[in-house]
Formats: C-alpha cells, sequence, structure tokens
C-alpha cells in the first residue's frame, strides 16, 4: 500500500501499519487506567494530604484523560485492521483517527506536567505508595511521547511529497502516455531521490574520509539504490508481507514439482570422481578462506578456547623479526591465521590487513600439503567492503582471448584490480615461486573475498595457465557469460543450501520486486493476518497450503489482464513490472546487463526434510549445478545464516570427514546424476 498522506505529506508507513504499535499501546493504556482507577478508589473521600486537592484533580483528569486515548485507539486498531494491502477503502479514516490522537497528546502533556509540579511541590505528607504511583505516570507520559517521536522521526520519508495520483478510470496506454511535464517530474524525482540516497550514505558513513574515491562510491551506490526504488511506492512493511507470501509460495511449488535437474559432471572430468576430488580440495581451501577474516572469525567460531589461545600472541608484535605483516597492529589476526591453518610463520610471504574501499585484506602463503602458493582473499567484514559490494554498476573486463562481451561487477573488479598489483608489480608471486617453483597457484576467498579471488584468477589465468582458485559464496552478480564459461575451466563455486547472496544481482532481485508486487497484489488478507501467520510459519513451520495468496473468486480470463491494485503500487511503469500471465525468467524482466556466477558450480544441501530438531545431526548432499538454479532469490529463514563461512567449512568437513563418501544415483530422477 502506498505511504499514508497525513499532515500534508507521505510517510514512510501505511494505513494498515497501526495494528501491531496501536495494539501495544492499548495494551499498556489499559494497564494504566487499571492502576489509576485503584489508586483513586483507594483515596476516595481521603484526599485530606497536603495538595489533595490536586492529587483529585489530577487522578480523575488522567483518566478522562486515558479513557479518550483507549477509545482513540480501539478505532485506530479496528479500522487498520480492515481492507487489504492494495485495498485502502475500508481504511480511509484512518487520517482522521490519527488527527485525533495527536490531539490528545496536548492534554496528556498538560497532565504530566501537572503531576510533576505536583510531586515537586505539593506530595509531602502524602503516602508514599501515591506519590511513587503519581512519579511512575508521569515518567510513562514522558517515555511515551518520546517514542512516539521517535516513530515520527523512523517513519519520516525526505521524499514524502504526495504524488500525483492517476484517475483510476484511465486506461493503461494513456496512464503511460507521459508527457513533458510528467517526465520532468519523474526526472526531478529521480534526481532527489538519489540525493537523498548519497546524504543516507554520507551519514551512516561519516566515520570514513570524505575523500574523492567515497564521494564518487557514495554517488554510485546512491544511483544503483535510487533507481531500484524509484518506481514503486511500497512502504517496508509491504515488503515484509510480500516476502512472506512469496516464501510459503516458493515452499508450495517446491512440494508439488519434480527436483531440479542438476548437472551430473563436469565436461572435462570422470563421473563422481571430479565431485569427490574438487570437494576435498574445497574443504582444504575453505579453511584458508574462513581464516582470512582474522581473529572475530576466529572468536566466533571459537568462543570459549578462542581468547585463551589469542591472548598470548596479541599485543606481541611481530612486525619487525616478519616483515611480511601490514595493517595488523596488535598482531591478533595474523595469530588468529597461524591458529586456524596451522601453518608456520616462515610458510607466509605477504599478509596484508589494508582495508579502504576497493582494497580488501589478503594474504599469500605456501601450502605444503597441496603444493601451491595459496592466495586467499577476506570477505565482508568492515563498511568499507559493504561499499564495495554495493558499487555492483558493470565493469568492462577485457580479457585476451574471450570472445563476447566481458564485463564484472565494479567494486570487485577494482578490488580484483588493487590485488594484481600487488602480486605482480610487487614481486609477491615471484618471491613465492622462487621458493617453491613447482608449486602451482591456488586462489581462494568467501563471499567479496570469493567474487574478488575469481576475478583474479581471471587476469592472473594467461601468466599462470595452472591456477586453480575456489570460490565459496561468491555473489551472483559477478560476470559476463562469457567471462563466466571462460572460468569454469579453473574456477570452482561453492554454494550453500538457499544462501541469498550467490542468488544476489540486479536482475533477480528486479524479478523478487514484481513477484512481491505481483503476491501482495494477489492477498485477500489484512496485512496484520500475513505477518502474524508468516512468523508463525517461519518459526512452527506448517502446511503452506493453509495460507492462500490468490483472491477469491478470480476469473482465469482475468488474470491475462493487468493488476490494478499492482499498478497502484507503482509510481510509474517500469520495465520490471510484468502481468500475471507472463513468464517467471527473469531473463524477461532484467533492466541491468545478466552476470552470472563464476566458474563450474557445486551446490551442497542438507540432505533431509527442510525443517528438523535443533538437536538432530544434519547430512549434506552435493550436486554439479549450472547458473540457471541461481537466477531467482529463494525465500528462507537460512537465507543469511547459510552465507556464514564458519555453516560452509562445517558442510564441507562433514562431507569429507565425519563420513565417508557413497556415489549413488539420485533416487529422484533416472539422469547420470552423483552426489556425495
Amino acid at each position: 500500500m502506498p505511504g499514508m498522506v497525513v499532515f500534508g505529506r507521505r510517510w514512510g508507513i501505511a494505513s494498515d501499519d497501526l495494528v501491531f504499535p496501536g495494539s501495544f499501546e492499548l495494551f499498556v493504556r489499559v494497564l494504566w487506567w487499571i492502576g489509576t482507577m485503584i489508586l483513586f478508589t483507594y483515596h476516595k473521600g481521603n484526599f485530606d494530604c497536603n495538595g489533595g486537592g490536586v492529587l483529585h484533580t489530577f487522578l480523575v483528569g488522567l483518566m478522562v484523560v486515558l479513557a479518550l486515548i483507549i477509545l482513540s485507539l480501539c478505532a485506530t486498531v479496528y479500522v487498520s485492521a480492515q481492507g487489504t494491502i492494495t485495498n485502502p477503502g475500508p481504511r480511509r479514516s484512518i487520517p482522521a483517527l490519527i488527527y485525533l490522537r495527536a490531539i490528545l497528546y496536548i492534554p496528556e502533556l498538560v497532565w504530566a506536567c501537572l503531576g510533576a509540579m505536583w510531586v515537586s511541590e505539593d506530595s509531602k505528607g502524602c503516602d508514599p505508595a501515591t506519590v511513587g504511583a503519581v512519579i511512575s505516570a508521569v515518567i510513562a507520559s514522558w517515555i511515551i511521547l518520546l517514542f512516539t517521536g521517535l516513530g515520527v522521526v523512523f517513519v519520516f520519508d525526505p521524499l514524502g511529497n504526495p504524488r500525483p495520483q492517476h484517475s483510476a478510470m484511465e486506461p493503461l496506454g494513456v496512464r503511460d502516455q507521459q508527457s513533458t511535464e510528467g517526465t520532468q517530474f519523474l526526472s526531478t524525482a529521480r534526481s532527489l531521490a538519489v540525493k537523498v540516497w548519497e546524504s543516507r550514505l554520507r551519514l551512516l558513513c561519516c566515520c570514513l574520509p570524505q575523500d574523492e574515491s567515497h564521494r564518487a562510491a557514495f554517488s554510485s551506490i546512491a544511483q544503483l539504490v535510487g533507481g531500484f526504488f524509484s518506481d514503486t511506492d511500497l512502504v517496508p512493511s509491504d515488503i515484509a508481507a510480500g516476502l512472506a507470501l512469496l516464501h510459503q509460495e516458493q515452499d508450495k511449488m517446491e512440494q508439488s514439482r519434480d527436483p531440479d535437474i542438476m548437472v551430473d559432471h563436469s565436461p572435462s572430468s570422470p563421473i563422481g570422481e571430479d565431485l569427490e576430488t574438487e570437494l576435498e580440495k574445497a574443504a582444504h581451501c575453505m579453511q584458508f578462506a574462513a581464516a582470512a577474516y582474522g581473529w572475530p572469525m576466529y572468536i566466533y567460531s571459537n568462543p570459549l578456547t578462542g581468547p585463551c589461545k589469542l591472548s598470548g600472541d596479541c599485543c606481541r608484535s611481530r612486525e619487525a623479526e616478519y616483515d611480511i605483516v601490514g595493517g595488523d597492529h596488535l598482531g591478533c589476526h595474523f595469530s588468529s591465521i597461524l591458529q586456524s591453518t596451522g601453518l608456520q610463520y616462515r610458510d607466509f610471504i605477504y599478509v596484508s590487513f589494508h582495508n579502504q574501499i576497493y582494497e580488501i585484506p589478503f594474504y599469500v602463503a605456501l601450502d605444503h600439503k597441496r603444493e601451491a602458493v595459496l592466495v586467499a582473499v577476506r570477505g565482508t567484514l568492515s563498511l568499507k567492503d559493504v561499499l564495495t559490494d554495493l558499487s555492483a554498476e558493470c565493469e568492462n573486463l577485457p580479457i585476451e582471448g574471450v570472445l563476447g562481451s566481458c564485463y564484472a561487477h565494479k567494486g570487485m573488479c577494482q578490488a580484483a584490480g588493487y590485488i594484481y598489483k600487488k602480486l605482480v608489480n610487487d614481486g609477491i608471486l615471484n618471491q613465492a615461486f622462487s621458493i617453491a617453483p613447482e608449486y602451482k597457484l591456488v586462489i581462494t576467498g568467501h563471499s567479496l573475498g570469493a567474487g574478488t579471488a575469481s576475478l583474479l584468477a581471471i587476469l592472473l589465468r594467461n601468466s599462470f595457465p595452472t591456477l586453480q582458485c575456489y570460490s565459496f559464496s561468491p555473489p551472483g552478480g559477478l560476470l559476463s557469460k562469457a567471462l563466466a564459461d571462460y572460468s569454469k575451466d579453473f574456477v570452482v563455486s561453492v554454494v550453500l543450501g538457499k544462501d541469498l547472496v550467490p542468488r544476489l544481482s540486479l536482475p533477480n532481485m528486479e524479478d523478487l520486486k514484481r513477484k512481491i508486487l505481483k503476491v501482495v497484489s494477489n492477498c485477500n488478507k489484512p496485512k496484520y493476518r500475513i505477518l502474524l501467520q508468516g512468523c508463525w510459519y517461519e518459526v512452527f513451520g506448517g502446511d503452506p497450503d493453509d495460507f492462500p495468496t490468490e483472491m477469491d473468486n478470480r476469473r482465469e480470463e482475468e488474470l491475462s489482464q493487468p493488476l490494478l491494485g499492482e499498478e497502484s503500487l507503482m509510481i510509474r511503469h517500469s520495465s520490471s513490472y510484468q502481468s500475471l500471465a507472463s513468464d517467471e525468467s527473469p531473463a524477461h524482466t532484467a533492466t541491468h546487463l545478466p552476470l552470472f556466477l563464476p566458474g563450474r558450480i557445486l551446490r551442497i544441501t542438507e540432505d533431509g526434510p527442510s525443517r528438523r530438531s535443533c538437536f538432530s545431526q544434519v547430512r549434506y548432499r552435493a550436486d554439479w549445478s549450472n547458473e540457471m538454479s541461481f537466477r531467482s532469490v529463494l525465500i528462507s529463514p537460512r537465507m543469511l545464516a547459510d552465507h556464514m563461512p564458519d555453516a560452509m567449512l562445517r558442510a564441507l568437513t562433514s562431507l569429507t570427514r565425519d563420513r565417508p563418501f557413497s556415489l549413488c544415483p539420485s533416487s529422484s530422477n533416472n539422469t547420470n546424476h552423483n552426489t556425495v
């Protein structure tokens, strides 16, 4: 539902968002009124202490004010619960109720001041319990007023000038024909949105230096984010409701369709042997990728023993003795890497914890177990890394010998270029191979580090034809199709479960936005019920069929026409919008250049039911997959947990160490589909 318009502007909250905050305040106010009534009854006819008349007036007035507030809250909660997200008609009286509630803040403020005056001047000689009750009432009033002010700030929309509405009877084709004035308005609105997002980023990153590179990054990210949200008029709760409904829809489809057909094996490798070998190599490399996060990840993975093991090494700098570490002033990062990898000091060629936008930490070490010069790139761990992640525009990356368009994620392309210059121009790789000339080059990383490692491998491929790259949970919006195909000979991407990041790309986000608009428009339930049932489903599970998402009695022929409700959520007609009859594939809706995961894709999933006991042992299976399996975002409670490096390491360890390999055909289909 478009944001509510009150006090002459649009707010970041809809008219059906007042059910939960109104119910909570109603509960508090009712308890408050009951307590005041008990206090008044206790003192009835016995207000003979100093200032008793003022106390009597205060209690009577407070009960009246609370009663009026309770009545207004009851009406607000009831009206806000009516209708559906795209049918605000039954809630048309909400602005009037909000004005009434705002007026009631005035007598509440006056009575709070009256109670404070009585406590400070006329409460001597009165029952201490009565004085304490009045003080509590005064404090409660101020707390509620404070939280109301914070709520107003929170839902304030800097772009909240009321937008002109299209006539409901205006044909869609006419509505799409924008006049010169309308085009100018939309252009101005988009420019304002970019400025607002840029200001938000600067405020969020106020601790970062405001140099030219950061300002350019802020501007680039603001244009991306502002443009993405400029064609919809959804409030955050609409998006939450849409995600809840979409999760149930996806679960329903997953239960009713045949399992996805995976790529059975690498085209250049034997069936089964390739999968087992790659899993063993991946499990080994993941230890180095996780170690690149330094002491935060080590403490997170070892909360009991980690601090004790690092305490003896931290604050004892070895930079004078080992001139290989940069940016680790206390030595805690390097010590945690030593603990995690089991390597010795002499095995490290270069370690850098220098961190700026487009410049991320990495280290180079000699892996004698696998006879490799290993380059491990750190994932996202700082605000500067987040800015690198969000710089998601495409940047040209021409590679000799690759036919077709070559472009990649800008932020990670810049980060890979930074590490490439360090490795090549500063002679770090030459130094490593002078020590171990027979070793091969292996590059690895997780998340941001995975995307950067893949691009770095592409840059180094011509100089090191035998190099290999293991990319764990890489971002989905990374490489053009030509570069993704080129990287399949030397890059292996490993994805766990329903991890969000490998499915995160601009086309996929446009597709997700379109699906949210569609599922929200087709829902016949009020938003508060969607959110309550969605929370229950996420926590306790259940049959998704219990939560219908299509309007009752909708005729089949109506499904071929654009939805009026869906159109009401659009500020302007967008290419991200499609009717219900359109293809679900993001390829039909993408407004950005398509980007893909790097290399061959190894997907790890939990073997067994999707919901299990917290104490049950998890078993995993691994399959070769392809990029088309990651062309849409999957909503799941584990979409973020599956991205954590410790979860990836645990899954790989379970596959390679906790149980022997079992290579067998999948029971779900008749293809030569092999799992581990």
